[in-house]
């Protein structure tokens, strides 16, 4: 019993380091990212977005026209590269000063970290590249095509659908109460449709702190999710987004220092997807089960979205919302920005300790 309680402070130290390490390194590095990005005027030289309809948004521009041509773009960047940093120096000083103590710390391995590390770089880049070109106006467009954003979000989950089923052997899903349901190659075009959906739910990104927020407890539960299935580099790995995403978080609270953006929110949704396979049927668990609870705030923005633009389409231009995703609706109703992101959070929580529970107990 001491052995095992032993084992188990030992495992949430290395849990709980990366964590701190990435939220100190994030509070670090803003001031000087901060400095380049009002610098450099890094935030959109024309107000406005299109709707999904194809339509300019007008009550966004309403909301948001004033914030977007003063409010610097690509704040993702202390995420990702906080995230990046933690792992790779964790990983160093276990190279050079081999010790019980630092290789226990390192956390990167190719069995659980791998996947959603490359997912949150590699969608965090395309995003970058997105933000870019949003900020300069390329070409008078703003931003890559959303159809060539989408062709990478499908083409990356494609190949991590195929590794999972192909080389970690991955050919069924978890159900709640229940066994497994074995799907064979259908894992594959399912890992897309849940990448592609949460890749749709980054819009979240759009009030002050709203989606450090939700992001955080979504990353929080699963890397006690993963913990619990004694996936402990996966749960390290969680860990360190939660404490870039509060360190990020410090900043963008109301009145925000920098957003989000893509560089942000696609490596985030993209690896949201594929930490939920890896504590799924891989990690003996309900992981991909659990997702719509804990991240039911992402899925009811996507949602949402789809609802307002079928509305119009076969109601003659009828809304649902008087502006879509739906934090932006209650926002059109009165709310003020503060309050929407104060009650998504008190909600997400909840939702992510019902996800959990329904994971562990099922």
């Amino acid at each position: 019993m001491r052995n095992a309680n032993t084992m188990m402070i030992i495992d949430l130290f290395k849990v709980f380091v990366p964590a701190i390490l990435a939220f100190t390194i994030g509070i670090g590095i803003t001031p000087i990212l901060t400095h380049y990005l009002y610098k450099y005027r890094v935030w959109k030289k024309t107000p406005g977005k299109t709707a999904l309809d194809g339509q300019a948004a007008v009550e966004f521009g309403k909301l948001r026209a004033e914030t977007e041509t003063k409010t610097p773009r690509m704040g993702g960047i202390v995420i990702w590269a906080s995230v990046l940093l933690s792992t790779a120096g964790l990983w160093l000083v276990a190279q050079i000063f081999p010790h019980q103590v630092t290789s226990k710390l390192d956390f990167l391995s190719r069995s659980q970290t791998w996947i959603p590390l490359v997912t949150l770089l590699l969608g965090a880049f395309v995003g970058l590249i997105n933000d870019v070109r949003d900020i300069t106006d390329y070409k008078g467009n703003r931003g890559m095509p959303l159809s060539l954003r989408l062709l990478f979000v499908a083409a990356l989950s494609f190949f991590i659908g195929w590794w999972f089923y192909a080389k970690l052997d991955v050919n069924a899903v978890g159900i709640p109460f229940s066994g497994n349901l074995t799907i064979g190659w259908l894992i594959i075009p399912l890992f897309m449709l849940v990448s592609i959906f949460l890749y749709a739910s980054g819009v979240i990104d759009g009030i002050d702190g709203l989606s450090g927020g939700v992001f955080a407890s979504v990353f929080a539960a699963y890397a006690f999710i993963a913990f619990n299935q004694h996936q402990i580099n996966l749960a390290a790995f969680c860990a360190a987004v939660v404490g870039a995403l509060l360190a990020f978080l410090w900043f963008n609270v109301p009145p925000a220092r920098f957003w989000m953006t893509e560089t942000g929110s696609m490596g985030l949704t993209l690896t949201i997807a594929a930490v939920a396979f890896m504590t799924d049927t891989l990690g003996d668990g309900k992981g991909l089960s659990a997702l719509p609870i804990i991240a039911f705030l992402l899925v009811a923005t996507v949602l949402s979205n789809i609802i307002q633009v079928a509305s119009k389409k076969l109601r003659n231009g009828k809304r649902v919302f008087r502006i879509a995703p739906l934090h932006h609706h209650f926002e059109a109703k009165g709310w003020s920005g503060a309050k929407v992101t104060m009650r998504y959070w008190i909600l997400s929580i909840m939702f992510a300790i019902v996800g959990v529970s329904l994971a562990l107990i099922s």
